[in-house]
């Protein structure tokens, strides 16, 4: 096979909108496995003592509020990060349409 053909066979490939779409959807998916872990082990670790057969009112509140707060505070980031990144890009706006 000649080096330049693969070549443009690879720039084909990486230029597929579908191809694109379909890694930003699964890197869309890992990003979310990622978040629910961190929020599970988090939550996990402030909020269970002593694991035992049911979860006491305690932990269950404790387990509620704890996955709120996470989910607000990394809705609150993600407003935060995307209001300064189009305050410093005057042309971000074109750019993600």
């Amino acid at each position: 096979m000649d080096p330049s053909s693969a070549e443009g066979n690879l720039g084909a490939i990486v230029n597929d909108p579908q191809l694109q779409h379909f890694i930003e959807v699964e890197t869309q998916k890992q990003r979310f496995q990622q978040l629910v872990h961190q929020m599970t082990e988090l939550c996990w670790e402030k909020c269970m003592d002593k694991p035992g057969p049911k979860l006491d009112s305690r932990a269950d509140t404790c387990f509620v509020n704890c996955v709120e707060h996470f989910i607000d505070t990394s809705q609150f980031i993600l407003n935060r990060l995307e209001h300064t990144h189009k305050s410093k890009s005057p042309f971000s706006e074109n750019l993600s349409d």
